[in-house]
């Protein structure tokens, strides 16, 4: 068994590292304060082909692997936290999971905008009364003529300011089974936004209202039974997730190290203090622990799609080292760390927030406990039974 990275892998991650250090490291700061998107950075990272990393080569791509993204997500995010989240639309994201079920008269007319970074795609699946229980969504779409109309509305969903299209989660019967797709473009009569509302991170999200949208056959991604292939592909940006969060906390650990060697209290560097020492100590031990889970998730898919149960073992594992890593980072620099001055703060909100998005915490842990025991486990109440 072999825990190193691949020569090929090294100079993949050295060449994004380069890239990353010429062209994100100023104005890393500003970037993370804007709740605008960048677009800027996102043109950047087309250019040098880090869109579309695990699309083949005949669809516009690079037909890398899942870990060559985990790899450039790391690489991005230590030197540019904020600029993480655009590798994300361009290769986790919505676009991941659309990538997978597109047509190929679907890839012809959005796959060329999304890998020159000149448009994002979203995905929408919350509802107000469908999170975690996501196959309760109501979001529907009903026959009209060769098409369909829909109807419904979605929250939290992220980029919906800036997304030129949206991939819907979406009704199309009764049950699991009815659940299925659609693509939505902006501008779409009886398709309108809501107020912008914010996240503690800073991030902006607006609720998405259809009324009456009609939706052509051409814009349909997957019909009935097209769920269960929908999370495979959405366990790719868990992935995404998972890696900006252990790489921010893995940015937060850097910070607070070269702070504690240069740092002086009481006549001697912080670094000299056991209690610094340990929670120094701690922080290496659930990174580097939760980076090969991570990496065995990316790399035990099949068909570039990472198993369920490998997926909400990392997550799980990632975004509690990331959280606990950022936020012991800032409590090691004190007011320095907690300013604005810095990127800690931020990481610090980041990485909560990602214990919620994707799948909270316990859903992984209800995740895991079906591949310990080989079973689902429902959490629904039971059924009332017939009387008599």
């Amino acid at each position: 068994m072999d825990f190193d990275l691949t020569e090929e892998q090294r100079s993949f991650q050295d060449s994004v590292r380069v890239f990353a250090e010429r062209n994100l490291a100023e104005g890393a700061l500003a970037r993370a304060h804007d709740e605008r998107f960048p677009w800027d950075v996102a043109r950047k990272m087309a250019e040098a082909g880090l869109f579309g990393i695990m699309l083949p080569e005949e669809d516009g791509g690079a037909g890398g692997s899942l870990m060559d993204a985990v790899l450039a997500m790391e690489q991005i995010a230590y030197v540019c936290p904020r600029s993480a989240d655009v590798l994300q639309a361009g290769n986790f994201g919505a676009f991941r999971t659309f990538a997978e079920y597109a047509t190929p008269d679907q890839k012809q007319r959005f796959f060329g905008r999304l890998l020159r970074g000149e448009a994002i795609a979203a995905v929408s699946m919350t509802e107000p009364e469908a999170g975690s229980a996501l196959t309760e969504l109501k979001s529907s779409c009903t026959p009209d003529g060769d098409g369909y109309r829909l109807n419904g509305g979605k929250v939290f969903t992220s980029n919906t300011e800036d997304a030129e299209v949206f991939l819907v989660y979406c009704r199309f019967g009764p049950g699991t089974d009815g659940i299925g797709s659609v693509l939505v473009e902006r501008g779409q009569e009886g398709f309108r936004l809501g107020a912008p509302s914010h996240y503690m991170n800073g991030e902006t999200w607006c609720a998405l209202y259809f009324d009456n949208v009609y939706i052509p056959p051409e814009n349909v991604l997957l019909k009935e039974g097209g769920f269960r292939k929908q999370i495979a592909g959405f366990n790719v940006e868990r992935v995404g997730n998972t890696t900006r969060a252990l790489a921010l906390g893995e940015y937060c650990f850097r910070q607070a190290k070269a702070h504690a060697e240069t740092r002086r209290q009481f006549g001697r560097t912080l670094n000299e203090f056991q209690g610094i020492q340990w929670k120094f100590a701690e922080m290496r031990v659930a990174l580097d622990a939760a980076q090969l889970l991570l990496y065995r998730a990316a790399t035990r898919g099949a068909n570039g799609l990472p198993s369920a149960q490998d997926v909400a073992i990392a997550k799980f594992a990632c975004n509690q080292a990331g959280w606990m890593s950022a936020n012991e980072s800032l409590q090691v620099m004190g007011g320095t760390g907690y300013s604005t001055d810095l990127l800690l703060e931020y990481c610090v909100r980041k990485t909560r927030g990602w214990m919620i998005a994707g799948g909270s915490l316990e859903i992984m842990k209800n995740r895991i406990a079906e591949g310990v025991f080989g079973r689902s486990f429902s959490q629904r109440p039971p059924r009332a039974r017939d009387a008599g």
